[in-house]
């Protein structure tokens, strides 16, 4: 063997060597061409597999008609409440809906519809691997996908559920033409208002006949199929009627670029809005509000509404079927019984709402919402379109406490801290100027905490409001369950001036009572659907949250609240023995609402009276209602609020409140000053608080200092012209003559910062 041979075999052996130690462990097995290889093979597997399920899942017969049943309602122990289960449906061929109709549906949900093989295999796959993920329902599927989940399928959120789905999609498009799908996605289709199909939905929103819509209300009723309880114009949220004028907009703008809709139709175009919304079936009394609110909140926690409507469900509520007739009655006793609009028309516009909850559990034991249907639709208990007025200063004052806030002065803010209660005194340190008048111009002089939250003196606690901050009280409501949409961050919401509802200020106040743990009054208990022939629980919310307060700072606020009762606004109506109450009144500007929110140691209830007109729903003052003069928290709420707590708790009154604290009026007392009927001029809160806070209201004059509790009540007392700055009116910049104004009633804060009296 030459030299050369020699080389060429050793360089031989090299390679081979290094091409054996490339190819040693793991990496043999992952060659370019085994994993080109391994890919092929499994697309090939899935081709086959997917053949395979082709082959051997056929379009079943259409039975979702056929699956619905009735929903049952239950009372909390178990006796049915109510059973809902007539469906509003009725089927219209394509020819008797008009062609812009037909065609809003497809420009909302399904553009290319009519070119598509009528399955969106990118949506489709986003929608099984977010399933896979557990990220719930979403959305990406064509005109005909939707079909055959609503007519041949179940709601049911699976992998594969939507594998079926797609096959079927893609045989019901090769056997059917496109009008006879979009004729069955739109007959079967849920609008809400439990109506199935367009002509159900026709009636429903717009009192009239598939063959009568126009093109708007088509788009709107397209638009409703994301979410029909959201976007229910009726219902829904200011967010909610925004969002649904968007896609209703969305809608025609696709109608244009589609060649659909001429430019100049479009610009005709104008947001029709639907009609309210008729009775449920069968339903009447409270059973039409609990029902409702039952739904509200099962579609909130993520129910779909169509596999809810169709049926099977068991809902059980809160609700104590003795305590809800005791409120009923005491509504009867205390207020109806008492109004007659033959001969008093003020006493059509009085209207009352009411929420009780259990502290410890969060449920609610009992709700009143009004007439009922058909006679008045709008849940008192959960309308938030009314101020809340003064029930909102105890929570000013968790906000002080909570975030140790000082006075000017530097002295930490308690039931004991002295402040200045002189009428339309200018709050020192806020960024707008306000000087809100006392109820009826009365004039206090130092006085504490204490004594201004049981006489409600507004010039203190709008003080408390610049001292504390806006902001950081709005954060505090917010925690407490109160809707900040609906809260500006101005002088004025010390008084009260934001929008609320009879089951948020009950949450609030409840949360106080747990002790300064979150309570979200919750109506549903249980909630329990057919699967596959099995009852399953659907998982709820717990309605009791976490610490958002401190349990020295509720339980001292419980222990201020004491003193309203005892000694405050509230004591001619509520003040009892025979248990221990804490709680807060509350009137607006032109009387247009009435509050008392109240609690013992088991059971906390929020009461609000309304002004509101017969014909348009608009707020009005309750002056004059029952033939007297103004309606005050004191009167009407607190004496509902009385006799029902007295009727709920029946024999069980012996509970005490089991308060950690050394302040407030549930504290040994020691007197403090009364207020002068001559105003101060110190325009600051006193540098030093007392040691204790007062159980006896300090009156001007030693006579009653608040009209909330019914009382006749002082002349005026005038400000001290010469240390007083501008009155309360115009404060935001508006002129109103020296004369208080009302402020805001539709809950956003928004207009004049400027009030008269919120007692």
């Amino acid at each position: 063997m030459g030299r050369a041979e020699a080389r060429r075999v050793r360089q031989g052996s090299a390679r081979r060597a290094k091409q054996t130690e490339r190819k040693s462990g793991i990496r043999r097995f992952f060659t370019w061409k085994k994993l080109l290889g391994a890919f092929l093979g499994v697309c090939l597997l899935g081709i086959l597999g997917f053949i395979g399920l082709y082959l051997y899942v056929d379009i079943p017969k259409g039975n979702s008609a056929a699956k619905l049943q009735s929903n049952v309602y239950k009372y909390s122990d178990g006796k049915v409440m109510a059973r809902v289960g007539d469906v509003n449906r009725e089927t219209v061929p394509l020819k008797r809906i008009p062609k812009d109709v037909q065609r809003t549906f497809v420009a909302a949900e399904n553009k290319s519809f009519y070119d598509d093989s009528g399955v969106d295999l990118k949506g489709t796959l986003r929608g099984v691997l977010n399933t896979l993920r557990g990220q719930g329902k979403q959305g990406g599927s064509t005109i005909t996908q939707q079909y055959v989940k609503n007519y041949y399928l179940s709601q049911e959120q699976t992998v594969s559920r939507k594998l079926q789905e797609i096959v079927i999609s893609l045989k019901v498009d090769n056997k059917y033409d496109k009008d006879t799908i979009l004729a069955g996605y739109i007959n079967t289709s849920y609008y809400g208002r439990g109506a199935y199909g367009i002509q159900a939905a026709a009636q429903a929103y717009y009192r009239k006949d598939v063959e009568k819509l126009t093109v708007s209300e088509g788009a709107y009723l397209a638009s409703l199929l994301q979410a029909p309880s959201q976007y229910d114009w009726s219902s829904a949220t200011p967010a909610g009627q925004k969002r649904v004028k968007e896609r209703w907009a969305y809608t025609l703008d696709n109608m244009v670029g589609m060649k659909w809709l001429s430019a100049a139709d479009r610009a005709k175009q104008t947001f029709v809005k639907p009609k309210p919304p008729k009775p449920l079936p069968g339903l009447s009394g409270q059973t039409s509000y609990l029902v409702k609110q039952a739904k509200d909140e099962l579609f909130a926690q993520g129910v779909d509404e169509s596999e809810f409507e169709a049926g099977g469900w068991t809902v059980t509520l809160g609700i104590d079927k003795k305590k809800q007739q005791a409120l009923e009655e005491s509504v009867k006793r205390k207020l109806t019984d008492d109004l007659d609009p033959k001969k008093r028309k003020v006493d059509a516009d009085a209207q009352l709402g009411a929420t009780s909850v259990d502290p410890k559990t969060g449920h609610i034991v009992a709700l009143y919402g009004g007439a009922g249907y058909p006679k008045h639709f709008t849940n008192n208990a959960t309308r938030s379109d009314y101020q809340p007025a003064s029930t909102f200063k105890p929570l000013i004052l968790a906000s002080a406490m909570e975030n140790n806030a000082v006075t000017l002065d530097g002295v930490p803010i308690t039931p004991n801290t002295i402040y200045d209660g002189r009428n339309r005194r200018p709050v020192v340190g806020g960024d707008i100027a306000f000087a809100p008048p006392n109820e009826d111009e009365h004039t206090y002089g130092k006085i504490s905490v204490q004594t201004a939250t049981n006489n409600s003196v507004n010039a203190v606690f709008a003080q408390m409001g610049a001292d504390v901050g806006l902001e950081e009280i709005k954060k505090t409501a917010v925690s407490l369950g109160m809707d900040g949409s609906k809260i500006d961050a101005k002088p004025a919401m010390t008084l009260g001036t934001m929008g609320a509802s009879p089951l948020q200020m009950a949450g609030a106040y409840a949360t106080l009572d747990n002790h300064g743990k979150k309570v979200t009054p919750t109506l549903v208990k249980k909630a329990v659907r057919p699967v596959n022939g099995v009852e399953t629980s659907v998982p709820l919310k717990d309605p009791i949250g976490d610490q958002v307060l401190s349990r020295r700072t509720a339980d001292t606020l419980t222990s201020v609240l004491t003193g309203v009762v005892n000694d405050g606004t509230a004591t001619e109506s509520v003040k009892n023995t025979a248990y221990e109450a804490a709680g807060k009144t509350g009137t607006s500007d032109d009387n247009k609402s009435a509050w008392f929110v109240g609690y013992t140691p088991k059971l906390v209830t929020a009461v609000g009276m309304f002004g509101e007109s017969p014909k348009g729903g608009t707020q009005v003052t309750l002056k004059g209602t029952g033939g007297g003069g103004r309606v005050n928290g004191g009167g009407y709420p607190a004496r509902v609020w009385a006799d029902y707590t007295a009727s709920a708790l029946g024999g069980n009154t012996g509970a005490e409140f089991d308060l950690e604290t050394d302040l407030g009026a549930g504290v040994p007392p020691t007197p403090t000053p009364t207020p002068s009927a001559t105003p101060s001029t110190s325009p600051t809160p006193s540098e030093t608080p007392s040691k204790s806070p007062s159980r006896t209201p300090s009156s001007p004059s030693g006579r009653p200092t608040n009209s909330e509790s019914g009382k006749p009540s002082d002349p005026a007392t005038p400000s001290d012209p010469g240390s007083s700055s501008p009155p309360a009116g115009g404060v935001d910049g508006g002129d109103t003559g020296g004369k208080p104004t009302g402020g805001n009633l539709d809950g956003g804060g928004s207009g004049r910062d400027s009030l008269s009296s919120f007692n």
